[in-house]
C-alpha cells in the first residue's frame, strides 16, 4: 500500500489537532468560531458546551481515520470514551489556565505598570 502521508505523521497530526480543538473553546470569545456574542464575551456553560461538542467532531474524525487505515472500526466498551473524554480535559488545561486564570493576572499587572 502506498501512502502520501506515513501513518505515525497522521497520528501525530491527529493528536494535534484534538490538542487544538481542547482549547478553542478558552482561546476565543467567538461562539463555534463564528458569531460574536451580544454581551461581548460567552459564558463558562457555551465553553462547556463548545468542547463537547469539539469532543464528539474530534471522535468523529478519530473513527473515520480509523476507518480508513484499517477498513472497520472496533467495537469499544464505555472506558474507552471516558479515557478519551478525560485526555481531551487533560488536553484543554492550557486554555482554561490562560482564560481564568493567566489572563486576569497579565491584565492587572498591565493595569499596575500604567
Amino acid at each position: 500500500m502506498n501512502q502520501l502521508v506515513p501513518f505515525e505523521a497522521l497520528v501525530w497530526g491527529f493528536v494535534a489537532f484534538a490538542f487544538v480543538a481542547a482549547n478553542l473553546p478558552w482561546l476565543t470569545d467567538r461562539i463555534a468560531l463564528m458569531f460574536l456574542p451580544a454581551s461581548g464575551s460567552k459564558g463558562g456553560w457555551t465553553r462547556v458546551f463548545e468542547w463537547l461538542v469539539l469532543f464528539l467532531l474530534v471522535g468523529l474524525i478519530g473513527k473515520g481515520l480509523e476507518h480508513q487505515a484499517t477498513g472497520s472500526v472496533h467495537a469499544q466498551g464505555w472506558e474507552f470514551y471516558v479515557i478519551g473524554l478525560s485526555m481531551f480535559a487533560v488536553f484543554a488545561i492550557p486554555g482554561f489556565i490562560w482564560r481564568h486564570d493567566l489572563r486576569p493576572h497579565l491584565r492587572q499587572r498591565a493595569r499596575r505598570s500604567r
